[in-house]
């Protein structure tokens, strides 16, 4: 059984790509700000970047866990200004006027305008494909659309029988709702165009994701990618693998101390038996396109890999499989597959995890979370905090992920009791800036090698990035209160930058 390899010891930090835009992007954060924000980072001390999903997302979607295709780099992070095609066909001033004042619109939203971003950059996208008719001759793109075929194929049809009958693709024709071989010859014929059109989008995506990652590797930053468990049901991957999914079932969560209900995802459950006998297949795919994409990655809802909650109309929930045996057979088994593809992996184990399931993580050496305000001796009277000094060193050790309040909030709505234990008597109820740094240097000094803040926790902020279980204007949506390409030049971040470089430097994360 192959382990992980050992984490060197460095701190990181969470933070969305679409909340670091800069004073040039479109409104939300492009591929192309990984590279001043990077320069910030070392500033900072900090050598790994820990991304929320970057993979498309459907158009009335803003979560990144809503995915229209597990493989394909959502448009959203293209920089419009950066294609040639573009400036070729006239740029800014050969937009339509709706397009203009929807960039403008989204340029000076507070937060990210999902709605206007959409619309000024597909109105770019279109405008820059007609100027590019060389596009297709272009060896480049030809060697992308060669190497990437075993998923780009799929989703380039997807898209383009999308546009004229909905993203809902079992009200399809029949014929392309079931993947007739005729059918799907005579849709590429007809559909040629739009085909090439998204295939070359995706290519675009590519080029600026590429250069983004040399622009941070510059920088001696490590990018980690997140695998989400599952894609949406009106997804490309569902419609080209319908064998592998049960339609009729969704993904969930058990009723636990935060849900008295438990969740229900609403997307398709993995038919796991069917998935077994080809071997794993698409998840091999997708374990390989994450490791062709990231320095490493996030395998989110671990325990959904050993384990999925089913929900299904009229019968009672249960677990898929449902012997324990054959949920660490099955989980292992997954887990080796995204280890052989030579990332680095970390594990999303929170919320309900069996015992199992965590002695499978160490076995493979793959290193859960360790959350300040969850690591607590449950069993004992008062339920005591675990010290951060006795954190295992095969964790990721940290505040708070994309899910949870923010560290400042959590502190305010915290008993005194639970203040005292971590700080002393004299523990203030306020967050102040003594309290932040008190708490980021009890987990810098933790023995545990990867430590990755949200980074909203390491200025002390309130913000937050999504509350699970709601639909809301705020979730999904937070962005840096500076462009990303300012930072040096803010008094408040350049401070932060020297005190966290100190701090690394002091615990030999540096």
């Amino acid at each position: 059984m192959r382990s992980a390899e050992p984490f060197r010891r460095v701190a990181g930090v969470l933070l969305p790509l679409f909340s670091m835009r800069s004073s040039a992007s479109w409104g939300i954060g492009e591929f192309r700000d990984l590279r001043p924000f990077s320069g910030w980072m070392r500033e900072a001390g900090l050598s790994l970047l820990q991304l929320l999903p970057i993979n498309e997302m459907a158009a009335d979607q803003n979560s990144p866990y809503s995915a229209l295709s597990s493989a394909a780099l959502d448009p959203l992070f293209i920089s419009p200004d950066a294609i040639g095609a573009f400036a070729r066909a006239g740029g800014l001033d050969a937009l339509p006027r709706d397009a203009r004042e929807a960039l403008d619109a989204a340029r000076h939203a507070p937060h990210v305008d999902f709605t206007a971003v959409r619309a000024a950059k597909r109105a770019a996208f279109e405008l820059a494909w007609d100027g590019s008719a060389a596009a297709l001759q272009d060896e480049a793109f030809a060697a992308f659309r060669e190497r990437e075929q075993y998923w780009l194929d799929d989703y380039a049809l997807f898209r383009a029988i999308a546009e004229d009958d909905g993203p809902d693709w079992d009200n399809w024709p029949e014929g392309v709702r079931d993947r007739s071989p005729e059918a799907l010859d005579d849709a590429r014929g007809m559909l040629r165009e739009r085909v090439d059109f998204f295939s070359w989008l995706q290519w675009i995506a590519d080029v600026q994701w590429a250069e983004a990652r040399a622009a941070a590797a510059d920088h001696g930053v490590d990018v980690f990618g997140d695998l989400p468990f599952m894609v949406n049901a009106d997804s490309a991957d569902v419609w080209a693998r319908p064998g592998d999914f049960m339609l009729d079932a969704s993904v969930g969560t058990p009723p636990d101390p935060f849900s008295a209900t438990g969740q229900d995802w609403g997307v398709p459950v993995y038919r796991w038996p069917a998935i077994a006998a080809g071997d794993f297949e698409w998840l091999q795919k997708r374990g390989r396109r994450a490791a062709a994409l990231f320095d490493g990655f996030r395998v989110d809802h671990l325990v959904g890999f050993y384990r999925t909650f089913v929900r299904t109309p009229g019968r009672a929930p249960y677990f898929l499989p449902g012997e324990e045996h054959a949920q660490i057979a099955q989980g292992e088994r997954i887990m080796r597959l995204f280890l052989d593809t030579g990332a680095s992996i970390t594990a999303e184990d929170l919320g309900t995890v069996p015992d199992a399931v965590r002695a499978s993580l160490s076995r493979l050496g793959l290193p859960g979370y360790r959350i300040l305000r969850w690591e607590r001796r449950w069993h004992d009277e008062g339920h005591p905090f675990i010290d951060p000094a006795d954190w295992p060193a095969v964790a990721v050790a940290t505040s708070g992920t994309h899910d949870t309040e923010s560290l400042a909030t959590w502190w305010e709505q915290s008993t005194g009791e639970e203040r005292r234990m971590l700080l002393g008597e004299t523990a203030p109820a306020s967050f102040t800036p003594a309290v932040r740094d008190a708490l980021l240097a009890s987990l810098y000094r933790s023995p545990s090698n990867l430590l990755l803040l949200p980074f909203q926790d390491l200025f002390g902020w309130h913000d937050r990035i999504n509350t699970p279980a709601t639909v809301g204007a705020g979730n999904w949506r937070w962005v840096l209160p500076w462009p990303v390409d300012r930072l040096g030049a803010i008094p408040v971040a350049a401070e932060r930058a020297r005190a966290l470089r100190d701090l690394a430097r002091e615990t030999g994360r540096f």
